[in-house]
């Protein structure tokens, strides 16, 4: 509560990199892309949504496009370990620095 009113937070994201022996492939316009980040969202239920970016394999900038990310435990528990990471960065935040 900020003087009587709550604090209303509209938007929240981690963005996450995805260890390398995790990372995975995926085709999109017929362009293989390497994903190598999550972008973690979560939800007012209080689970999460995660979506992942990546680059072409081939090389080259790729087209900022998202892909679903599987339902693997090993991503599952880096969604989580992500989330837990934040929330002691977020914890220890001292205020805005200008």
């Amino acid at each position: 509560m900020l003087g009587g009113v709550d604090v209303e937070v509209v938007a929240l994201a981690l963005n996450v990199v995805v260890p390398e022996h995790l990372r995975w492939t995926d085709v999109r316009r017929g362009e293989e892309f390497t994903l190598q980040t999550l972008t973690v969202r979560p939800l007012p239920d209080g689970g999460t949504a995660a979506k992942a970016y990546g680059r072409p394999t081939a090389g080259g900038r790729g087209a900022y496009t998202s892909f679903p990310v599987p339902d693997r435990p090993e991503l599952t528990e880096l969604v989580a370990a992500a989330a837990a990471r934040a929330a002691q960065l977020w914890a220890g935040a001292t205020g805005s620095r200008r």
